[in-house]
């Protein structure tokens, strides 16, 4: 592919044009994100191209979409969010991401923190994402093939912790591998129709618990997978 075709490809056109992003935008805006920084990644990055082309059409709705092997990309909203809410106190530069998977999360999150430790268990859907992300030029990603679950301690300690995976509970291993200061922002719940979204700040005495809302994602499963 050219350049310009690959340009082309990236800017998109009808439900994937740059208007149709700005649309997303403004209901994002609507819904109560605030921070201009975020909102502009998200405007700017190529989300149908995280999709199946079958899907493509549908990249700019504010809603989840399958990736295949029983995973989402999460919806632009709750990215969006989740986003605002690690970085809250300020720019970060070191943040361990629990879930490449299609590498969407990743992508917004390379463009507004200095580097980005990245944990899969599915080993084909992490290929993938980093095969895109390369192609976007966004080379501040190390990648790990791994159990989140573990995340991944021999880089730790991370400034800020985001997991795009509902857990049933809060891995120890993520308390532990948080820096003072560092925020933590995780879905957890006994299912996923009582996941609660939390943030988690590591203090010198201890950590402060905030729950702050309903949420779905798919399960924070441990092992891997090819």
């Amino acid at each position: 592919m050219s350049s310009r075709q690959n340009d082309l490809q990236r800017r998109g056109i009808g439900m994937t044009s740059q208007r149709t992003r700005e649309r997303l935008i403004q209901r994002l805006y609507d819904e109560g994100l605030r921070n201009s920084q975020v909102l502009d990644v998200i405007c700017s990055t190529p989300r149908h191209l995280f999709v199946d082309e079958a899907l493509a059409h549908r990249a700019y709705e504010d809603t989840a979409l399958p990736i295949g092997n029983n995973q989402t990309i999460s919806q632009p909203y709750m990215v969006g969010r989740m986003t605002e809410l690690l970085l809250a106190d300020g720019p970060l530069d070191k943040v361990l991401e629990i879930g490449t998977g299609s590498g969407y999360q990743t992508a917004v999150l390379a463009q507004l923190v200095e580097r980005v430790f990245s944990v899969e268990r599915i080993q084909a859907l992490q290929e993938r994402a980093k095969e895109l992300l390369a192609e976007l030029s966004l080379r501040n990603v190390v990648y790990r093939w791994g159990d989140g679950w573990d995340g991944w301690n021999a880089l730790a300690p991370y400034n800020g912790i985001i997991v795009t995976a509902g857990a049933t509970e809060v891995p120890q291993a993520l308390l532990d591998q948080l820096a003072v200061g560092g925020r933590l922002v995780i879905p957890v719940g006994e299912s996923d129709d009582q996941q609660q979204l939390m943030l988690i700040v590591r203090e010198e005495g201890g950590f402060v618990y905030k729950t702050l809302e309903g949420v779905r994602f798919v399960p924070l499963l441990s092992g891997t997978l090819a």
